[in-house]
């Protein structure tokens, strides 16, 4: 949901941290969960690893809009399950979260988020949704041969992003399916008729 959207990339910054440049991450540098590559994609085409460490949380929000949140949509999704979605786009790619996403929703996974999943989305069960893909999401990530030394961490993250997604979709309003046109009272036409059947008499 579009209001949901600031609170989403504000909860996926403090699951990514600070600058970290760890040996083992095929990624490489990365700061507040941005990668040298999306930096320079997005921020400065000829940006450094110095000039990555300097990354502030503006620039951070940016690239999580463009890159994460508007990659899948986020927009368009139930409450809980946009922030679901999103988070799992950061940790892993936009397409294999939205692939993923298309599986729980029976639809074809072709990892693009088009009209047919929207409207799957929007009309699935949105805790039921979010915990089959969160278990999906943390399947994937176990049968990384780097989940031995990040393992810890994403179990955690995960963890807490189907807490706060499922909790999210429990408060998000009800939206009421307006009346229809033959279960308002219509009364002036029940006078009318009254009055004729009365000179009928």
């Amino acid at each position: 949901m579009k209001q949901n959207a600031d609170r989403a990339i504000r909860r996926i910054l403090a699951h990514e941290g600070a600058f970290v440049n760890h040996p083992s991450d095929p990624g490489g540098a990365t700061n507040k969960g941005i990668t040298i590559a999306t930096y320079r994609r997005y921020i400065k085409p000829n940006g450094t690893v110095a000039d990555l460490k300097a990354l502030t949380t503006e620039q951070a929000v940016k690239v999580y809009r463009y890159q994460y949140w508007n990659a899948v949509q986020g927009d368009d999704l139930p409450a809980g399950l946009d922030y679901a979605v999103a988070d799992f786009a950061v940790n892993s790619g936009p397409s294999r979260a939205i692939k993923y996403l298309q599986n729980v929703l029976s639809v074809k996974a072709d990892g693009v988020m088009g009209p047919v999943t929207v409207a799957a989305a929007q009309k699935a069960r949105p805790i039921i949704a979010i915990n089959l893909l969160c278990d999906d999401r943390l399947a994937f990530l176990k049968r990384l041969r780097t989940w031995g030394t990040f393992g810890r961490g994403w179990q955690r993250r995960v963890d807490e992003v189907r807490r706060d997604a499922v909790a999210d979709a429990s408060t998000a309003p009800v939206e009421q399916a307006p009346a229809k046109p033959s279960q308002k009272s219509n009364w002036l036409a029940d006078l009318l008729a009254l009055i004729v059947g009365l000179f009928r008499k």
